[in-house]
């Protein structure tokens, strides 16, 4: 008998379920109406891209399992009623989704990640050579998984080109074009709509959190840096809230079920957003940080919540410029940081005017990264 066939030890009908006792004794239990939603036949499903021909609203509300057994080649062949139709799968793809021994998919919470504080660094920060990500496939996949696992990594040696922040995201995904456009110039201007583009020291935050939907991947690429100060500073946003609903579950508790408003405007923009300043999964998981105190807008809260919001707020902002959750370095000409900006909080130290400090900045989204990082994985994986 083969490996297949052996994977599966008894079949058996319970009420609406379809009972599958597993080769190392776990037990799965599956409901008729799951079955026959997931079905994999070519009348059910379409062969090329796998995605459903039809909507669960054409499965009768009585369905139920006639019969179920094992063919010769150990597939799982299930009969419902009443529509007589025959479903086919193979016992790796049950074992693979059934619901009761598989979590869902989730490459986006806490617990998928690898937090990090200061003393997480030991052998020093994620730097990779551009080149070297652009013409090895396997290097790119290295920086991918350290934007999925860390949430930042560092580009070195990309050239001091204007616009070259654009090829480097064309290496990943898509650009996200915003108000301030494909790409944004951060260096000092007179009368600024933008307290980045002073040479003030600027506090931990995330960006554009006024957006609905925010930026998801951010990055500064440095063309001069000639100047005192001006350091980078990145905070694991994650971790940080981890520290929050350590230290008071009732803060924490505030700030997950507190949605306020965000707001920038200049002559020609007027955008707004409505969110909580930590966002949660089913699984009160954290999936997003939010923070910007420079464009956080008026909070009106109800009176009864005004007090208990502040020392919330108060508690989260001070965290998250605690020295041991922060690394601080300074970008040399020609490296760029890419980060997570539903994850990572970034700041800079103040700057001298003497010398020059031009970055360039643009976004992109972590969709596209992620489905690179899935393709590039799927391929390691089938060799």
């Amino acid at each position: 008998m083969s490996q297949i066939k052996e994977l599966i030890i008894k079949l058996s009908i319970a009420d609406d379920e379809l009972v599958i006792e597993w080769y190392d004794g776990k037990e799965s239990r599956l409901y008729s109406q799951w079955l026959r939603d997931h079905c994999q036949m070519p009348t059910s499903i379409n062969t090329d891209n796998g995605q459903r021909l039809f909507s669960v609203v054409n499965i009768p509300k009585e369905t139920y399992i006639e019969k179920a057994y094992q063919d010769d080649k150990g597939n799982v062949c299930v009969r419902f009623q009443p529509e007589n139709h025959m479903s086919v799968f193979s016992q790796s793809w049950l074992r693979k989704n059934c619901y009761d021994l598989n979590l869902h998919f989730d490459d986006r919470s806490e617990k998928q990640k690898h937090l990090w504080q200061k003393d997480s660094f030991k052998d020093g920060l994620p730097f990779i050579n551009y080149e070297s990500m652009c013409n090895d496939e396997s290097i790119k996949l290295d920086a991918l998984r350290l934007v999925r696992d860390i949430g930042f990594f560092v580009l070195e040696n990309v050239p001091t080109a204007e616009g070259q922040v654009l090829k480097v995201i064309s290496e990943l995904g898509y650009t996200r074009e915003t108000n301030y456009g494909a790409l944004f110039e951060v260096r000092t201007e007179v009368n600024p709509n933008n307290l980045a583009y002073t040479n003030m020291g600027l506090g931990s935050h995330t960006d554009n959190p006024y957006r609905d939907p925010v930026p998801t991947v951010q990055l500064l690429h440095c063309l001069d840096s000639s100047t005192e100060g001006g350091d980078s500073v990145l905070v694991d946003g994650f971790k940080a809230g981890t520290v929050l609903r350590q230290e008071s579950k009732e803060d924490f508790d505030i700030l997950t079920n507190t949605w306020v408003n965000f707001r920038f405007s200049d002559e020609a923009t007027d955008l707004r957003s409505r969110v909580p300043l930590i966002e949660l999964n089913d699984s009160s998981e954290i999936v997003k940080v939010r923070y910007n105190n420079r464009s956080i807008d008026t909070i009106k809260l109800p009176a009864k919540k005004i007090r208990n919001f502040y020392k919330a707020y108060r508690h989260w902002s001070e965290i998250i410029e605690r020295e041991d959750l922060k690394i601080t370095f300074k970008l040399s000409e020609g490296d760029l940081i890419l980060l997570d900006n539903t994850r990572i909080m970034h700041a800079r130290t103040a700057f001298s005017k003497k010398g020059k400090r031009h970055l360039q900045g643009a976004y992109t989204d972590l969709d596209g990264l992620y489905s690179l990082l899935n393709v590039l994985e799927n391929q390691q994986q089938n060799g």
